[in-house]
């Protein structure tokens, strides 16, 4: 697992996306144009938790290192070290992948 040196802020989760697939189930090789957006990746960061009315912080339901699933278009990617990323909202993320 990769070490960064970012802290998210409030509800927000810091996500590594795992690569899409090369060549399809039949062995056809995708090139890069035809690849789909990773929907998928591992955690790597954590906010503390977004600041409730009484001053207390909600806390995630997600950790570092579990594998999660994002919806498409939610988040911003960033650039750090060479390495892509993503920052999330913790609603952005739609489901924890259980194994």
């Amino acid at each position: 697992m990769a070490k960064i040196k970012i802290r998210p802020l409030d509800d927000r989760v810091v996500v590594q996306p795992i690569e899409a697939e090369e060549k399809t189930s039949g062995g056809i090789v995708l090139p890069d144009t035809a690849k789909e957006k990773p929907q998928r990746g591992t955690v790597l960061a954590v906010g503390p938790g977004k600041l409730l009315d009484n001053g207390t912080r909600g806390e995630l339901s997600v950790a570092v290192g579990d594998e999660v699933i994002y919806g498409k278009y939610g988040g911003s990617d960033i650039e750090v070290g060479g390495d892509e990323y993503k920052i999330l909202r913790e609603s952005d993320i739609l489901a924890k992948v259980i194994q």
